[in-house]
């Protein structure tokens, strides 16, 4: 069963914690995660993106010069793709980007996502995460002790005023929830800064 190392708030190791084997020792699917990933970046775009095409612009109609004898192309209107103010050619249109993925791919590329991270050492795990307040002062603090400054992705069991509000003026340090915690973050994330009740949380939903 792998295991790691449990930190206080302090960057002290106090002790050692066990992971699920199901979720951290996986085997890593690179073409899953791939899949995941794609997805998710889809999902994001709003495909509201439309532009006209020669027979929607507005003018045009009548012929510009006669067919023949001017040594000119031939050409019917002055809305086709070559003109000014003409249409545009394969205009983008309102779409749907999204990608489904089957449910087990989607857990598969999680648990290769976690197998992954936690095999670069980019894991850490925390005995418990609680401010006084929500000072982003006491967050940067914490996350330099843990040598976490750059790219941490802190993923809580629940809603913690305190450290969202703390967290959300690092601009390399974003907060996520167990349910809303997803491969492109964890991949994404420069560290992965659990809590242990987090981590039981994770462990209940995918192991």
């Amino acid at each position: 069963m792998p295991k790691t190392a449990l930190y206080n708030m302090d960057g002290s190791a106090i002790g050692e914690v066990e992971l699920s084997e199901a979720i951290f020792a996986a085997p890593v699917n690179v073409a899953a995660m791939h899949l995941v990933v794609r997805s998710y970046l889809a999902a994001q775009r709003q495909g509201t993106q439309s532009a006209k095409t020669r027979g929607e612009v507005r003018g045009g109609g009548r012929k510009i010069y006669r067919q023949k004898g001017t040594g000119n192309a031939r050409h019917h209107g002055n809305r086709a793709p070559q003109f000014r103010h003409g249409g545009v050619v394969f205009a983008p249109k309102p779409r749907d980007y999204v990608i489904n993925v089957p449910k087990k791919v989607r857990r598969l590329a999680f648990k290769s996502a976690m197998t992954s991270r936690l095999n670069d050492g980019d894991i850490i795990v925390v005995d418990e995460l609680k401010l006084a307040e929500g000072k982003t002062k006491l967050m940067a603090n914490v996350l330099k002790a843990l040598k976490a400054e750059k790219k941490a992705l802190v993923v809580l069991p629940g809603r913690d005023e305190n450290v969202v509000r703390a967290t959300a003026n690092l601009e390399q340090a974003k907060t996520t929830y167990v349910n809303t915690l997803n491969v492109y973050d964890i991949l994404n994330a420069g560290k992965v800064v659990l809590t242990k009740a987090a981590l039981q949380c994770v462990e209940e939903v995918y192991a």
